[in-house]
């Protein structure tokens, strides 16, 4: 399950740094599967306080007026319906959840100063220049109104139809073009607008959302559809409606927006507002038939790809659908020749749901046996199937560029990194740091400038935190987040580490058994790799930390408002205090805005009589020991 868990977070995390690029690899409907199968396994993990992140680079970073955080969402009718129960709003506000890229305007004394990009809820990227030539752009206000209008950026489908259809969707084409340096195309971009705040105690102000969106209006914005219900049996029934003919308009939408009519500013601080949701549609769904399955390797794991019959979704053909894991292929009991139910949405693989039938000559599915660059036997544990040989040429090439990846070090891309070891000058990470400028610069034809640029960035890093420096070396399921926590145990140096026993490991809360026994495997294995890279001294461990904290520990619990919680982690394992997932009689404190929601959390800290800690207090505690 650990390792479930890590793998989740950890395609969470990617997918989610792909959306706000606006180059996704899956679709909406794919990454809800993951992001809900992760909140029913491990409703506390950090990335569910998390933001996305855009990155426009070489824009200059501006400060958002109005908090831009995400929104939970509900999949179902029986999610919303749970939802509606614990917020009771009187009255559903209900609009379209346009598909596109949000966009904060800021004005002052009226007039339009900035456009940022949403970047990472706090601060985003400044495009004003692009932003002033988008339709729905007011560039002057009524009332001297100082504050901040948002809105979402998007294309209508006749523009991408007529001149961006290259593009996979709206929301891509759309992402793409507010980013242009040139700010070529930007005119064809539209701003739909759903939110406003006042800056200043003078100007507009705002009672209601209603009153909200009734001044946007009158302000002359090109406002979100919206509807007023006073049931969330109507709001089920409106979004019913609307999935059935939202190809007729204009705009692509992926949902409603559900909110009630109270402004509660409080609310809206969090990075997740707990009084709105987004509430999906359902996945569009076809029938077809399994003919084939191709195991695609990509590092140490093989994954399996149905190839079907060719069947048309979200007006395209698609005869290929991801078929994720063993596990899935054996719940559903898929045959080459299964009748199958697949979704998608957006131009990318489909995924299987169901099985519909085995019809009488439906045969099993072969998966390999034996890894197709070492002959090693592969491993079948459920969830994956995978190559076990930590020497893996395959496996050696994808750790290469996982390092590369945690460390983030920049412009030694695949390209470069593939053909380096298919020529034998790089096979382990020690390898990377006996690069010199002679080894690359002739090296085909890179040049001396990217060559020193690389060489550079590769010795920027110099000082790893434990945790980091395990997980680059890419052990099968095992992350940062799960060294963290032997870290944050006890076993703070790599020769603690290597002599901790799988019993041991096991023991720490968050890891159990079998990632404690993945981990004590993959220490043994990469034991010789580690101490190479360390012996050639470009790079070094950084030193447990001996901070004021060091006897402290935290656990977390609920939504944090001003910061994530794996920067409130960062803030306490960085003055040497430990940070735990669950409630134990030994913790020091647990961090909670609610302390009396009546989470399981919150109850057993007040039974065995733990100190709980507002956020302030915490940040307080933590500003005052540094």
């Amino acid at each position: 399950m650990d390792s479930r868990v890590s793998e989740l977070e950890a395609l969470v995390r990617h997918h989610q740094e792909c959306y706000y690029n606006g180059e996704p690899e899956i679709s909406d409907a794919e990454f809800d599967l993951l992001w809900d199968e992760l909140r029913r396994i491990a409703p506390e993990r950090a990335v569910f306080s998390d933001v996305g992140v855009d990155r426009a680079d070489g824009y200059p970073k501006r400060a958002h007026l109005m908090p831009m955080g995400s929104q939970d969402k509900a999949a179902d009718p029986w999610a919303f319906r749970k939802w509606a129960a614990r917020v009771g709003h009187e009255r559903y506000i209900v609009q379209h959840k346009m598909d596109g890229a949000s966009l904060e305007l800021q004005y002052r004394e009226g007039r339009l100063t900035y456009g940022v990009t949403r970047g990472d809820g706090a601060v985003g990227d400044d495009i004003t220049r692009n932003a002033r030539k988008m339709q729905g752009i007011v560039h002057d206000l009524p009332g001297r109104f100082t504050g901040s209008v948002r809105g979402e950026v998007v294309m209508s489908k006749a523009t991408h139809r007529e001149k961006y259809s290259d593009k996979a969707n709206t929301r891509n084409a759309a992402n793409g073009l507010m980013k242009r340096k040139d700010g070529v195309g930007t005119e064809d971009l539209i701003v739909i607008c759903y939110d406003a705040v006042t800056a200043t105690a003078a100007g507009s102000s705002f009672d209601t959302e209603i009153a909200k969106l009734e001044w946007l209006e009158r302000a002359g914005f090109r406002v979100v559809q919206h509807r007023i219900f006073v049931d969330p049996e109507e709001v089920i029934a409106y979004r019913a409606q609307v999935a059935a003919r939202r190809d007729e308009l204009e705009f692509d939408i992926d949902g409603l927006v559900v909110k009630g009519p109270e402004i509660d500013p409080q609310d809206m601080r969090r990075s997740r507002p707990e009084k709105q949701i987004a509430f999906k549609f359902e996945l569009e769904e076809a029938a077809s038939t399994l003919l084939e399955v191709i195991w695609n390797p990509s590092g140490s794991l093989y994954t399996p790809i149905g190839v079907m019959e060719p069947v048309r979704l979200a007006g395209t053909m698609v005869k290929r659908a991801n078929l994720v894991n063993p596990r899935l292929i054996r719940e559903m009991d898929l045959r080459i020749g299964s009748r199958v139910a697949v979704t998608k949405r957006g131009e990318i693989i489909p995924k299987i749901e169901r099985l519909l039938e085995n019809p009488e000559g439906a045969r099993p599915i072969e998966q390999p046996t034996i890894c197709e660059k070492c002959s090693t036997p592969l491993v079948d544990d459920d969830t994956r199937l995978y190559c076990p040989n930590q020497a893996c040429p395959k496996r050696a090439l994808f750790r290469l560029g996982r390092w590369l990846d945690v460390l983030d070090i920049r412009d030694f891309g695949d390209v470069i990194l593939g053909k380096l070891f298919d020529a034998g000058r790089v096979r382990t990470i020690a390898d990377l740091y006996r690069l010199d400028i002679d080894a690359l610069v002739d090296f085909e034809r890179m040049g001396e400038t990217l060559a020193r640029k690389i060489l550079r960035n590769m010795t920027q890093v110099r000082e790893i935190p434990l945790a980091r420096f395990v997980a680059g070396f890419n052990i099968e399921g095992v992350g940062e987040l799960i060294m963290a926590k032997a870290v944050d145990a006890g076993y703070d140096t790599l020769e603690k580490l290597l002599a901790t026993t799988a019993d041991e490991f096991a023991a720490v809360p968050g890891i159990g058994e079998i990632t404690g026994t993945t981990i004590v495997n993959g220490l043994a294995q990469l034991r010789g790799e580690m101490e190479a890279v360390l012996a050639v001294g470009t790079v070094k461990i950084q030193g447990a930390t001996a901070g004021t904290l060091s006897d402290v520990s935290f656990c977390f619990t609920g939504a944090l408002n001003s910061i994530a919680r794996n920067e409130a982690e960062e803030l306490v394992r960085r003055d040497g205090g430990t940070t735990r997932n669950s409630v134990t009689k030994d913790l020091t404190y647990l961090v909670t805005n609610s302390p009396d929601s009546g989470s399981g959390k919150a109850k057993k800290a007040q039974e065995l009589g733990i100190s709980t800690l507002s956020e302030e207090e915490f940040l307080a505690l933590v500003r005052r020991e540094k």
